[in-house]
């Protein structure tokens, strides 16, 4: 027992020790995501109901079996069902009834259905995979924004001690009387500052990781954390790729596009299914019936005009005796009905121009979204790269500002306001960075380029 309970509580501490430490890379932020997302979830459950359709669909195609019964008594008069006569008696009387039909020729309006459901089925599909693109792509986002802000902290984290360095040398120059005291008030509202900066900084950090933990749907978003060595690199192939080739590209790739041709294809099938009530339908039909009563049976009638009853057969016997079967072909030819299937095909024509014009409209949206994806990106590279001179610039002029400080040649103020556009210069730098990355990953998203190579 002690055994037992000693290895529970190993893996117990194992447990919460791996949930701790378990750094989570972007490839299984993504597969996670699109299997225990709400969004997906939701989309997975209207992909069964459009099988269930289907299956509807393949049920047009078979023939209906009924059967009924029914056990009945009558007390006191009424109709013997023998002789037709009323008189006073009681009487049970049991029917059962089977009936079976098919549709021989319905205007071709049942094989329309099934090719109507197998488009339905396709279009749920393309709407999953719509669905699980769209929230690897938030991931994505999500996982670059930690990642930004994660770096940001470490920046804010060397500036403050930095400006912690700053404070206890201004300190020794105030003590030997090099400077005056108002310069290490400056630095001490200075370091107050960063301090500030570097609360705002852990939170925002906290906050964008509570944003990626619920995308993925995970309840313990405390101690979730991502690999920081796993960034996406900022070379790519599609920075060769012009705008155009990405357009044409993109449509013959998108979902969108997909799910709203296949949205055109139903329509077309709506009006095929509605134009079939002109048509004649032929249906077959099948019926078994038999019945059965303990009422006296009359045997005869003696000389004085009584009858002569006797008991009812048994029931199997009465069931055997009194069958009866039914069958044939019923043939419906509609002629008038007050303009209903008329309007039900006009209405079906609508609607299918109403998706034409939905298929136009994602092209002319597909359109823009790729040009402003690919102008953004270009400008994205421009920003950065413009981040990264300023950076170098601002970097030797702090270190300038900084042996001039030393040399009791720059008041604590300017040497202050250098160090902090520096340091907004290393801010700047990662915004853009990170911006650039996403803005390849949506040009990557639209070229049709995984999110994640496989492994």
């Amino acid at each position: 027992m002690k055994y037992f309970k000693f290895v529970i509580l190993f893996l117990l501490i194992s447990t919460l020790s791996w949930s701790q430490t378990k750094k989570w890379t972007l490839r299984e932020c993504v597969d996670y995501a699109i299997v225990n997302n709400i969004s997906v979830k939701q989309s997975e459950l209207d992909l069964q109901n459009t099988n269930i359709a289907k299956k509807d669909a393949i049920g047009n195609f078979m023939p209906n079996f009924n059967i009924s019964s029914s056990h009945s008594w009558n007390i006191g008069l009424n109709q013997n069902i023998t002789t037709g006569l009323l008189q006073n008696q009681t009487t049970q009387f049991t029917a059962a009834n089977l009936n079976a039909n098919i549709d021989v020729f319905k205007g071709m309006q049942n094989i329309n259905q099934l090719r109507k459901a197998n488009l339905s089925l396709i279009a749920s599909q393309y709407q999953l995979t719509k669905i699980q693109e769209d929230i690897a792509l938030n991931v994505a986002n999500a996982y670059l924004q930690i990642l930004f802000n994660k770096e940001n902290l470490k920046v804010q984290k060397e500036q403050k001690a930095l400006s912690q360095k700053q404070l206890n040398r201004t300190n020794e120059l105030v003590e030997a009387g090099n400077v005056p005291k108002g310069d290490l008030l400056d630095v001490q509202a200075t370091l107050a500052g960063i301090n500030q900066r570097l609360i705002a900084a852990e939170n925002t950090l906290f906050l964008s990781k509570l944003s990626l933990a619920q995308l993925l749907q995970l309840p313990d978003f405390q101690n979730f954390d991502i690999a920081e060595d796993n960034i996406p690199g900022m070379l790519s192939v599609i920075e060769n790729e012009t705008a155009e080739s990405i357009l044409a590209k993109a449509k013959e790739n998108r979902t969108e596009l997909k799910i709203a041709k296949t949205n055109m294809d139903i329509a077309q099938k709506d009006i095929q299914i509605a134009k079939g009530a002109y048509l004649p339908s032929l249906t077959g039909f099948y019926g078994y019936n038999t019945r059965a009563s303990n009422a006296d049976r009359v045997l005869g009638v003696d000389a004085g005009g009584n009858f002569i009853t006797g008991s009812a057969l048994p029931i199997f016997q009465q069931f055997d005796k009194n069958k009866g079967q039914n069958f044939g072909v019923q043939l419906s030819l509609p002629i008038f009905n007050g303009f209903a299937v008329k309007n039900n095909v006009a209405r079906s024509k609508v609607a299918f121009e109403r998706s034409k014009l939905a298929y136009n409209q994602e092209e002319l949206t597909l359109e823009r979204n790729v040009f402003t994806a690919y102008s953004d990106c270009k400008a994205a590279k421009e920003s950065y790269q413009a981040a990264l001179t300023t950076l170098k610039a601002r970097e030797l002029a702090m270190n300038y500002a900084k042996e001039r400080y030393e040399i009791g040649m720059m008041n604590v103020f300017d040497y202050n306001q250098a160090q902090t556009t520096y340091v907004n210069a290393q801010s700047e730098v990662l915004r853009t960075k990170y911006d650039y990355i996403f803005r390849i990953k949506i040009l990557e998203f639209y070229f049709g380029i995984p999110l994640i190579e496989k492994q």
